[in-house]
Parts: structure tokens; sequence; C-alpha cells
């Protein structure tokens, strides 16, 4: 059957294609993606094409679909998986799949015939062997979308580790009651970190959360409240770190915030070398920091304070992904609404929008960018929804159901575009 995709030829050789998938084998799937989140990570692999080292050198002859926070509907089942999938059944892929002939290989990064922004997919076998291939019983595909990017940020929690004195034994997790810092915290990822730190089974009992932009950091406050954080035994401050604008916001300042204790987890959200030597600076005794966003220069740098690596037994994470038992940890907290990372999204398109959408991807401002795969329609702001609803009527209605969702993108929005919108 023929599908539409987003395929990777080279560095920013994005093209938006039909072609024909090839017939299912027996330890295959066929698929219907219905949503698929952008991430950062395929801006990443789109600026470096085959030096990505998740992106096949034969790229330019062998193109990828791109997009890996995909959320559909099995179509067509493999007479392997019959006995364990179904025609009919929403699924999420967990994409770090950790092969052992290919560690790095990934859906949305490494395969011809799978990635999240396709209209259709074949499903390799790696996937259903490797358990990567997960029901998903949610009202609304946007959330499943949502678990790639929601399990990254739960492993990143469960990377930090602490060390016992004494012992040779590390703890992992983030420090129970302890003090927590999220910097450059405001971005999409940022934004889940937070509705995890206040709403996950571990939390710190302070949580301090940094950015340079004053709307930005009022938006996260007026989601996630000084006062739903104070319910769930947090104490939640927002700083702007800018120190032109905020010159009483240095470092010294905000170690303050721990009566001169330090930080016991510290998260670094933006590959930018002052931020993540602000995180070295803000560690505590057997504090840990976690540098979470992944660089696109293979020699960035920052320094570290080694002095108190050896003395004060400071040191440092890095993750790459979450892991199947991260995503289902995610979806089950999301059943029990304890999590609702739809703040993270700030943009809707249809599968049109997603090549132009990937290469701008550090251009455009706001979060996650949200798309349809079987929908006809521009990169669209959730805040501009009102204002084009004048002349849409389309627009219109997904602007009042977002007014009545807190501003957030919902599962009545959803239903209603995809019942509404032009088809691709």
């Amino acid at each position: 059957m023929k599908t539409k995709a987003v395929r990777l030829y080279g560095v920013n050789d994005l093209r938006f294609e039909e072609f024909e998938l090839p017939d299912i084998k027996d330890d295959e799937i066929l698929a219907k993606v219905v949503s698929d989140s952008i991430c950062m990570s395929t801006h990443k692999a789109a600026v470096q094409g085959k030096n990505h080292k998740r992106v096949p050198d034969d790229v330019a002859e062998n193109p990828v679909i791109v997009g890996h926070e995909f959320c559909g509907v099995i179509e067509k089942v493999g007479s392997k998986w019959e006995n364990k999938y179904k025609s009919g059944d929403r699924f999420i892929v967990q994409t770090n799949l950790n092969m052992k002939e290919n560690p790095l290989a990934a859906p949305g990064y490494s395969f011809k015939y799978i990635g999240g922004d396709a209209t259709y997919v074949v499903i390799p076998a790696p996937v259903m062997e490797l358990n990567c291939l997960l029901p998903y019983n949610g009202d609304s595909f946007f959330y499943g979308s949502l678990s790639e990017p929601m399990s990254c940020i739960i492993g990143g929690f469960h990377a930090n580790y602490h060390t016992v004195r004494g012992k040779y034994v590390h703890n992992m997790g983030i420090v129970e009651g302890g003090n927590c810092a999220i910097l450059a915290g405001v971005g999409p990822m940022g934004l889940g970190a937070i509705d995890y730190a206040l709403h996950g089974p571990r939390r710190p009992g302070l949580l301090v959360v940094t950015d340079i932009d004053d709307a930005r950091l009022e938006r996260a406050a007026s989601i996630y409240t000084v006062e739903d954080a104070a319910s769930n035994g947090v104490k939640l401050i927002y700083v702007n770190t800018n120190t032109q604008l905020h010159p009483e916001n240095t470092t010294e300042s905000i170690l303050k915030l721990t009566n001169g204790r330090g930080f016991d987890d510290v998260f670094v959200f933006a590959p930018v070398k002052p931020v993540v030597e602000q995180g070295d600076a803000l560690l505590g005794t057997d504090g840990c920091l976690n540098f979470f966003a992944g660089p696109t220069k293979k020699d960035f740098s920052a320094e570290f304070n080694f002095y108190n690596v050896h003395y004060a037994s400071t040191h440092v994470v890095g993750t790459s992904g979450g892991t199947t038992d991260d995503m289902l940890e995610y979806i089950d907290l999301m059943n029990q609404r304890r999590l609702n990372p739809a703040a993270m999204i700030t943009h809707v398109g249809g599968l049109n929008c997603v090549a132009e959408a990937i290469v701008n991807l550090d251009k455009i401002p706001g979060g996650k960018k949200l798309a349809y795969t079987h929908i006809d329609m521009p990169l669209t702001a959730i805040s501009d929804m009102a204002e084009l609803g004048k002349i849409d009527p389309l627009m219109a209605e997904l602007a009042k159901i977002i007014k009545e969702n807190n501003g957030l993108w919902c599962v009545e929005a959803e239903k209603y575009l995809l019942a509404n919108a032009k088809q691709i």
C-alpha cells in the first residue's frame, strides 16, 4: 500500500513524499500513524544528516522516515504476532530499542519504513522482539505521542544517583525531600520535568526552576502553580537568571534558597556552557548534575569543579532516551491523571508542515509542535487560533474548546480537529 511520509536524505534535506510500502512479512506489523510530536532531536538529525549517530551512512540512497514520538492504530498483524497484537489496537513505540547489533538504531532515525511522520508504516520485527511496541488505551492520540518525551524525562530522574559515604553503594533517583533545580526549565521538556517532579512518585522538598524569559516563566507558573506544588509537599520557586534584567538573581542568591546547603539534583535542559557551569556551581555535597539536553556539536564542553568532585562527591550523569519501563510508568501516572503533559504543546499542524517545521525548529518559538499525519494544515500556534477564528470556523471552534481547557490542547480539541480538518 502507499504511504505519505517525510523522509531524510541528507543535511536539511527532508522531503514530503508518497511511495509504496512493501507487503509485511510474517514477523512484521502494518500500522496507521495518527499523531507525532516533533522533537528537537529530529531537528538535530536533520542538521547533521549522516553524521548523526543514529542516521545511516547511506541515507542519501536509502532515506529514512523521521519522527519518533508517535501514536497510532495497528492495521494488519503478521502471523508471528497474532497472539499478542490485533488489528484496531492503539499503540505507542519505545524507540530507544538498544539492539545488540546496532544499539543506536531507532525508528524515526534509522529505518526506511517506520517513523512517526508518516500516514502508514511497517513495524519491523526487532520492535516487537524487544517488547517496544506497547499497547495504549488512552482516549487521545497526542497523549500517546507525548509518552516518548515523558519517558526520557522519567528516565533522567531515575538515572540520577547519590553515594553513601563509607560504602560502595549508589542510590538511584533524585533525593526525596531534597533540593532540586531545573535550569533552562520552561521549554517543552522542562515543563514535563516540572510536572513529573511535582506529581511523580518521588518529589523534592524544594524545586527551583530557572529561565531567562519572563513570558515563558509566567506561562509555566500559571500551569504548574506554587499552590499546587505546596499541596504536593514541594516549595516551588521560579527564577529569571538573566542578570541584566534581574541583577539580584545570581548563582549565590539561588544557593541562598537552600540555606547554603546547595542542590542535591540539578537538571540542565539547554546545551549552553554557562548554564552547565552554573549547574555545577549550584551542587551541594553529593550533588548530581544531569546533563539532559543533547548538544549538536561533538566538541561541546564546559568547566567542572574537580575540587568538589574529589572532596564533596559531586558528579555528573547524562541520559539519551528512556526505557520501556519509563514509558509504562508515564502511562500509569497519566491514566491516574497525576501527569498532564499537554502544557508541552504550543503548536499544531498537519503532515504537510512537518519538513519545514523540523528544519526551522530552533527558530520557532514556543514548546512542542504536534503533527496529525492524516490532515493538511499549516503549523498553527494554539495562542493564534482565536484570532484566526475570525475568518476560519475550524480555528474558531478549536479556540473555544481550548479556552475552556485553561488554554491547553486537549482530548476534545483533538477529536474535533480529526473529524473536521482537511485530509492530507
